[in-house]
């Protein structure tokens, strides 16, 4: 008796199973998991991608250098991904390496593609004469501080119209806050004083541009975009958090800055 009732039970399950078996193939569930195809910021993908990019902007007559691009579109979408920007539209990249009598500021809308400003900006006269050499995010040092920031509020002050930077990196800007480090406008650096002296003026450590385009300048950036302040100083570049992130960008928001 109780190996018939086995052999019953036996049966009975098999036929569950087989059932089942059907029912998952013939009905299968929908997966509810959101997957979303990344690439990394150090793989050709992305190289590709930000060359692209590089090739649809027009540059003029003065070119950003293809690999201070990809570092300031690295950490522009690293911050992107983080939700530090309030404002996505626009990069703002300042390249030290360049001297000082050259047009070393971009400002790109990423929207349209287009370079809406290239400007003569000043250093920190302790970083350097025409060239920059030396940084610093310790206060009193009038020294230039490289890195990321988001940039501010307007105000009026002592420059007078001006725009205040958080700085993002430890280490590297994030004392710009509490140093008054700003991008206002001043009489020592124009096109004039670039060519007669083969440099502009020197700031405390604030990038200062032109009184003649300070306020257009201010009133597109500010309000939480990205401001980029490069170097090849291997001590930021080899320890910079933001520069050598490990994050995977989605391939959707890659896409969506090329096409």
């Amino acid at each position: 008796m109780r190996v018939r009732q086995l052999k019953a039970f036996c049966t009975a399950m098999l036929l569950m199973v087989m059932l089942s078996s059907y029912t998952t193939v013939s009905n299968p569930a929908k997966n509810t998991i959101n997957y979303q195809l990344s690439v990394s910021t150090t793989g050709t993908d992305f190289d590709t991608a930000v060359q692209k990019l590089y090739q649809t902007i027009d540059w003029s007559c003065a070119p950003m250098d293809m690999t201070v691009f990809k570092k300031a579109l690295n950490g522009y979408l690293f911050l992107k991904q983080t939700n530090e920007l309030k404002k996505e539209q626009f990069l703002t990249v300042l390249d030290f390496s360049k001297q000082s009598n050259q047009r070393r500021l971009w400002i790109i809308d990423l929207k349209s593609k287009q370079l809406i400003f290239n400007e003569l900006v000043a250093h920190g006269k302790n970083s350097g004469d025409k060239f920059a050499t030396s940084f610093s995010n310790n206060s009193e040092s009038q020294k230039s501080s490289l890195g990321f920031y988001t940039t501010g509020e307007t105000y009026n002050g002592k420059h007078r119209y001006s725009l205040k930077l958080n700085g993002l990196e430890s280490g590297f800007n994030s004392n710009a806050f509490s140093r008054g480090i700003v991008m206002h406008g001043a009489d020592y650096v124009s096109q004039e004083i670039a060519e007669a002296q083969q440099s502009v003026g020197r700031s405390f450590g604030c990038p200062a541009v032109s009184q003649e385009v300070i306020r257009p300048i201010v009133d597109i950036i500010s309000g939480g975009s990205c401001f980029f302040i490069y170097h090849p100083d291997a001590d930021y570049n080899e320890k910079s958090k933001i520069l050598n992130n490990s994050l995977y960008i989605p391939i959707e928001l890659l896409n969506n800055l090329i096409d």
